[in-house]
């Protein structure tokens, strides 16, 4: 299953940069969506890599990518990074320097593959002076912020210890596996002050409340595998979302490059703002998911009859339309990184008019388009309930922490100089 959606995950991702346009202006923005792309295929390729995983990773390409071009363009402040470029550096060749640098360190196994796609994108710039010091200030920002990195709380050997209970996550089925990367909500975060500052919401409802009876009746109702009462339309939206969110927003985000007209330095600073958004985002979510340990639908439905709510009713057979992920419910990831994803291009655009186009990766070849983020945002919190993977709530809380995060980034990063 894994190695299917794979095909497609990749598919999708090669079609929408088959063709680069050429990098040869100084201001050319083909390039950052080109290492975009890349950087997608090379992270959801990875086997030793999660989901989240590719969110954090994806978040430190583009940090790098930024730094690279706006520390030759100017316009906006550097992350983090103080070098001064050489006169007329290329800044496209900074940029593609940059993406492949942070690509080997991270995703070694990949490298022959890297190597030719630098080799291409590179070919593409005139030689000379100003190509050589643009790669050169693109590795010494990728360098800068690899040993920012270093010692950040990555694959640590956290471990998860908590004893079953009413209420309390434990592995799932079908695969029954552990809970996945327990390390992420304890990593630095890129912008955010720690995983606590937005990771910590507040427990999810009582069992013994009314308002647990209610999402859990709707999700027992709405999320089965065999629900008589989920719609057709329901049904399109839940599996519309059932994909992969790192491939499908960063789809979107080069989508809004051209939609949009952006700059180099532009749209560097956007893939910047969004994606270390997302990172920030996801290593908050999980540290509520670590703190916090509340079950998953699949398993509160078939054990109901020790929640102590005499309104719920125990059902050992229930399945969800999905399998459900390898991690706790509260909050919800997908609904987060919506979140994020909305407020931070919001925020970097300028504009609650977003216009987007996705792609899901879960259905070949259907497209949705959204004026609005509240509009994404709402389809992405009923989706995850009618799969039949989270309770209302962990929804609608992941996307409030990813406003949140989000918010708060971009009052203190990406502005530009006045």
């Amino acid at each position: 299953m894994r190695a299917r959606g794979l095909v497609l995950v990749c598919a999708l991702v090669l079609a929408s940069v088959a063709a680069p346009a050429a990098a040869s202006s100084r201001d050319d923005p083909a390039v950052v969506a080109e290492w975009n792309a890349i950087a997608v295929t090379t992270l959801v390729g990875d086997p030793t890599r999660s989901q989240p995983e590719g969110l954090l990773y994806m978040g430190f390409v583009h940090a790098a990518v930024y730094n690279a071009v706006v520390g030759i363009t100017g316009g906006y402040e550097p992350y983090r990074f103080r070098a001064r470029a050489p006169h007329r550096a290329s800044a496209p060749a900074a940029a593609v320097a940059a993406a492949h640098r942070v690509l080997v360190t991270y995703s070694p196994a990949a490298s022959s593959t890297l190597d030719a796609a630098y080799a291409a994108s590179l070919s593409r710039i005139p030689d000379g002076p100003a190509k050589a010091a643009g790669v050169a200030f693109g590795e010494l920002a990728a360098d800068t912020l690899i040993r920012q990195r270093a010692d950040d709380g990555r694959n640590a050997p956290v471990s998860y210890t908590r004893p079953p209970a009413p209420g309390v996550w434990r592995p799932t089925p079908p695969a029954l596996a552990p809970f996945a990367v327990p390390w992420l909500g304890a990593v630095r975060p890129l912008l955010v002050r720690d995983g606590a500052q937005f990771g910590t919401p507040g427990p999810p409802p009582a069992l013994g409340s009314a308002r647990y009876a209610r999402e859990f009746a709707e999700v027992k109702a709405l999320g089965s595998a065999t629900s008589t009462v989920r719609t057709p339309a329901q049904t399109d939206t839940a599996r519309f979302f059932a994909g992969n969110v790192v491939v499908q927003f960063n789809a979107a985000l080069r989508d809004q490059v051209a939609l949009r007209g952006l700059s180099l330095a532009a749209a560097a600073r956007m893939f910047a703002a969004v994606d270390m958004s997302l990172a920030d985002t996801a290593i908050s979510v999980w540290h509520s998911k670590y703190r916090y340990a509340y079950w998953r639908p699949v398993t509160a439905i078939a054990l109901a009859d020790t929640d102590g709510n005499p309104a719920t009713t125990p059902d050992p057979t229930w399945t969800p339309m999905i399998a459900t992920p390898p991690y706790p419910d509260w909050v919800s990831g997908y609904s987060a990184a919506s979140g994020a994803f909305t407020a931070a291009l919001a925020e970097v655009l300028d504009t609650r008019w977003l216009r987007l186009t996705l792609t899901s990766t879960a259905v070949p070849g259907v497209t949705r388009s959204y004026v609005s983020g509240r509009a994404l945002d709402q389809d992405v919190v009923d989706a995850r309930v009618w799969l039949g993977i989270h309770f209302r709530s962990a929804d609608t809380a992941g996307v409030r922490m990813g406003h949140e995060v989000a918010g708060w980034a971009a009052d203190r990063y990406f502005r530009p100089l006045r």
